[in-house]
């Protein structure tokens, strides 16, 4: 007991998402969540035209009611505003405008609102292809000026080209051993491309790491309808290992990958198995870091899910090179300072305690320095997801359009 108090205190009970994609700023923000069509497995992106929506919410550890706004920013493919374009441009409606949909949390230990609002909606929707900032703001912030309580990001793709992807073990670094390479072919379908190297922005992550991205790709072989790449050392990724999950659906009983729960006030604790560094391949329905939110009477979880310190483990040596995060969707995927691990020479493991919202939860153990190696190590047979998307700016267009997206599994296994 004495032991699970003393991790506690180096709790960060704030959750920042350092990723590329999600973030969050203000201490009494967690669990920020971008959903669509309310499907918690699909990454954020919206096909233009068709009738979807993406759903933003987060928990404020408080029941005292915040005037949120929301500020919606159109950006480049590398993610920075777009210059070129007036708000008018890419969005009808109104921007600004005041989230409504608020509920404060019911019978749970922490207390909690939960804030959600949806895009499209009445009074505003998006009208070009592209990457979208979703900023939060309280009421009386300047937008201009003040840092936002989080942000949120997703994608809006046409169709207005093609990409043809392919994974395989065999590689030009290794066959069938510690990697997997990606081979592409980008139709240009309706566009009218007269220069590919400059007016074509291709970018591929695996398993929605914007910090796996590989952009700035020079493809080999060019034709009069596309472009293709194939034996690019760019393209060859470590295929890493499968992800650890754990569900913490009732706080008062264990279920997969917990070891035991117990209550230190103020908050429930959840001590996962302990993990040793994988030597050999072994296949798991991981899900790819993707996480749900869930309990176990399944009613309403937004507002009745518990908040649980859950204390993570990795029983090796001290590690050479850098720090050991845990990671997965949930932390940003990038390195979040929240998420380092501290070794603990008496048990020889490796720990780290942080808070969540009960539900199922995908996680690896990285080093900053990009070693998974000696962590994990990476075997050809991991099933990973590759995402390519495709930016077009013909000559003369102000802004980036996404003209193409694809994702792949390899093994298909789900």
């Amino acid at each position: 007991m004495k032991r699970a108090i003393l991790v506690l205190l180096v709790v960060c009970l704030a959750l920042p998402l350092c990723a590329q994609q999600q973030r969050i700023y203000d201490d009494d923000v967690h669990t920020l969540r971008v959903v669509v069509d309310g499907v918690p497995t699909l990454p954020p992106m919206l096909a233009r035209g068709k009738y979807q929506h993406v759903e933003i919410s987060w928990d404020e550890m408080s029941h005292d009611y915040q005037r949120y706004i929301y500020h919606i920013q159109h950006c480049d493919a590398d993610w920075n505003p777009s210059d070129g374009i007036f708000e008018s441009d890419y969005l009808s409606g109104l921007n600004d405008q005041l989230i409504e949909d608020y509920e404060k949390s019911f019978n749970t230990t922490q207390i909690y609102t939960h804030y959600s609002f949806r895009l499209p909606n009445r009074q505003t929707s998006m009208l070009l292809s592209g990457n979208y900032r979703v900023q939060i703001f309280h009421e009386d912030d300047d937008v201009a000026e003040d840092t936002p309580v989080l942000e949120a990001q997703f994608c809006i793709y046409e169709n207005a080209a093609s990409a043809m992807v392919g994974v395989s073990g065999n590689t030009d670094i290794d066959f069938n051993k510690s990697h997997q390479q990606v081979t592409l072919s980008v139709g240009y379908g309706s566009l009218r491309v007269n220069d590919p190297t400059r007016e074509l922005k291709t970018v591929v992550m695996q398993n929605r790491r914007w910090d796996s991205r590989v952009d700035n790709l020079v493809p080999n072989i060019r034709k009069m309808n596309g472009i293709e790449f194939t034996h690019n050392e760019n393209l060859i990724f470590p295929a890493g290992s499968e992800y650890h999950r754990f569900e913490i659906l009732d706080v008062h009983r264990t279920a997969l990958g917990v070891d035991r729960m117990e209550w230190f006030e103020p908050y429930y604790h959840a001590t996962l198995f302990p993990v040793v560094p994988d030597r050999n391949y072994e296949f798991s329905e991981d899900q790819n870091g993707v996480y749900v939110l869930r309990s176990a009477d399944d009613m309403d979880d937004d507002i009745t899910a518990e908040y649980v310190v859950v204390h993570f483990r990795l029983q090796t040596p001290r590690l050479p090179g850098g720090d050991v995060y845990v990671c997965g969707e949930w932390t940003g995927e990038e390195y979040a300072p929240e998420c380092r691990m501290k070794y603990d020479e008496a048990h020889g493991e490796y720990e780290a305690a942080i808070l969540l919202k009960q539900g199922y939860y995908g996680y690896q153990f990285r080093q900053e320095d990009g070693t998974t190696l000696r962590t994990a190590g990476d075997f050809y047979e991991t099933e990973n997801e590759y995402t390519v998307l495709v930016y077009f700016r013909e000559q003369g267009s102000r802004y980036d359009r996404l003209v193409a997206y694809s994702r792949v599994n390899t093994g298909a296994r789900r």
